[in-house]
Formats: C-alpha cells, structure tokens, sequence
C-alpha cells in the first residue's frame, strides 16, 4: 500500500489523500497536443487509488491501451489548505517529482464525445511519485526545476517561473473549489515532451540538482 515518504526514507506522518492535478499548464505542452491555451487552471482529480511508488517497476496494463507519461512537479499539503487561508504557500511541507500517467487515446476519445477524463486519468497506479523534500517558507518567488529521462534520453525539463499559473496562484484557485488536507498532493502540470511509454525503458527522475531517481517499466497482459 502506497506511502507518502520522505528523501531520507523515513514515512512522511500524514495520511494519503487526494491529488489535485493541472492540466495544459504550461504553453509548449498545451500546443504540442493542439489544445488551447487557458485562462483559468484546468482541475482534475486522482484518488489515493492511484497512487504508487515510482521507484517500484511501473505496471502497465495492456487491457487499457498506451501510456503516456508527464513529469510534473508536485507538491505535498502539511496544513489545511481552504479558500480562507491566507498564505497556501506557507502550508506546504514537501516537494516531489511525478509521473501522471496517461491513456492518451482514450482522453482524446473522451474530450470529442465532451465526456469526463477520469478513466484516462485517475486509474489505478497513474500517480507515480517520488520521495518528498521538506521545505519550509515557500514564497512567490521560489522557481524549481525538474527533469524526466526515458532511457538516459532527456525528454522533459520543467521549471516553475515558465507555468502559466504560479504556485500560489494554483493553490488559491485549487482551495476556492476543493479544501485541501494533510497528505493532500497537487501535481503542477506537465511542460513540453510527453510520449508513450515501453515495455522496458528506464526511467528517470530529478528534482533540482538532488540525487537522481530510476524506474522501469514492465506490462501486464
């Protein structure tokens, strides 16, 4: 059963909750897909269903099609986060790198029929996540930057200052409509270079200049 922990391998003392994830926040990526760009932030949730430890092999299920991946930054909910809270930024404890795992033709065929993308979303070991940084005093000034490998090529790298819509913005926008909990997570939204994911490839992630964390990924027919 997945649990939040920390870099130093010691479980994070929160429970699991939701992940509130955002999409086409960034413009490359929102183009490279032919998708328009937002005016607002565009919410989607994963349940604690889809949570799993990146560092395990990914699983794929063959039943549900292709996978894609995008590396996102995430961020891990300490305090209750409500349309009242002042601050959001300070009620963050942790940051991560992520997988929001995709089943990119499924989503397409959904979006035309005007259907919700749950399915292509939020099934089950969709959120593969990394170990958690503690941090502490996040302001609108912090920038993080990420990288995502698929077989030691570089394939996405991230950085907050080219979001859309800022940290704090996020989380504002997020808690007007969803309160977010303790062991909450929010994933940031992908930049440009998302693509299918194969049997076998090695995967890397890397928060910052910390150390590097690898993956693989096998299918299940």
């Amino acid at each position: 059963m997945y649990q939040h922990v920390w870099n130093s391998g010691d479980a994070v003392a929160l429970g699991v909750g939701k992940a509130v994830c955002v999409g086409r926040n960034y413009v490359a990526h929102a183009e490279e897909l032919n998708n328009p760009i937002p005016d607002s932030p565009l919410l989607f949730i994963k349940p604690a269903s889809a949570f799993c430890d990146f560092q395990a092999p990914l699983a794929l299920n063959a039943a549900l099609g292709e996978h894609h991946y995008e590396a996102e930054l995430v961020l891990l909910v300490g305090e209750t986060i409500n349309s009242n809270t002042r601050a959001p930024l300070q009620h963050i404890c942790g940051i991560a790198t992520g997988l929001d795992l995709t089943l990119r033709d499924l989503q397409t065929k959904l979006k035309q029929q005007g259907h919700p993308w749950e399915c292509a979303k939020a099934f089950d070991q969709s959120c593969a996540l990394t170990p958690f940084t503690p941090v502490q005093g996040l302001d609108e000034n912090t920038e993080l930057h990420y990288r995502f490998w698929q077989n030691d090529v570089l394939k996405q790298h991230g950085d907050s200052s080219l979001m859309i819509f800022s940290l704090a913005t996020l989380l504002r926008e997020i808690s007007r409509y969803f309160t977010l909990h303790p062991g909450d997570i929010i994933m940031t939204g992908t930049p440009q270079g998302v693509g299918a994911l194969k049997e076998g490839d090695t995967l890397t992630l890397q928060l910052q200049d910390a150390p590097r964390y690898t993956s693989s990924v096998t299918v299940r027919r």
